[in-house]
């Protein structure tokens, strides 16, 4: 049984973007905008250079910001502030999740590449506020990005969590493979399953998957 699988854990963690919302709400889009907008300004090129750019400091960098950091000594505080100036009017809260979350055993928090002021807004949004123990940002990690291990042994010590007790939910699985070497149960949460062999679990519905994992969860139903 999948919930098994968790009966030892005692610290969950979630990433935020496309995790506790779905992937039809497409913030992304608002926010790549945002950052090609930034990286067209600060660097002076055109926008089909800046989205270039964009796209390939994330996937050398693990996020734009880290790239721009590390090639361009940018500041992190404005850029954030910048790209995470979204709409996020619709959103629907999910009580049903903000439920199956409440009702895990354990300390509950938030892990995004994001900021904290823009997770604490899309929580609200989502009516997933005050069930979190803690909300941490990439600030918080340094401005280092996920996925490196580094930013996550810098959030757990911060957090006291125990990596061998705790389950981490993801939708980039690049992200999960330092928690699956730090002995933490993954969780790929994504439309489509990937194979990869750091994810110990797959779901396309988080509200469904976390209703089978703790028999508090099911009570609720």
């Amino acid at each position: 049984m999948v919930a098994a699988a968790f009966n030892h854990v005692r610290a969950w963690v979630f990433d935020l973007d496309n995790t506790l919302y779905p992937p039809s709400a497409r913030l992304f889009d608002q926010i790549e905008i945002r950052m090609t907008d930034w990286v067209m300004e600060a660097l002076g090129v055109a926008r089909d250079e800046a989205d270039r750019l964009r796209r390939h400091y994330w996937a050398t960098y693990g996020t734009t910001l880290a790239g721009l950091m590390s090639e361009h000594g940018v500041d992190p505080g404005p850029y954030l502030t910048h790209v995470h100036e979204i709409d996020m009017s619709h959103l629907v809260a999910d009580r049903e999740l903000a439920s199956r979350i409440r009702a895990l055993p354990g300390r509950r928090i938030v892990y995004t590449n994001g900021s904290a002021p823009y997770a604490e807004r899309v929580l609200a949004a989502r009516g997933l506020e005050g069930i979190f123990d803690a909300v941490y940002g990439v600030e918080h990690a340094g401005f280092r990005p996920k996925p490196e291990r580094a930013a996550f042994e810098t959030i757990f010590a911060t957090d006291g969590i125990d990596a061998n007790a705790a389950a981490m939910f993801e939708d980039d699985p690049r992200n999960l493979a330092a928690p699956h070497e730090m002995g933490m149960r993954t969780v790929h949460v994504a439309p489509l399953a990937s194979p990869a062999a750091h994810i110990h679990h797959h779901t396309d519905d988080l509200t469904h998957f976390l209703s089978g994992l703790h028999p508090a969860t099911k009570a609720r139903q």
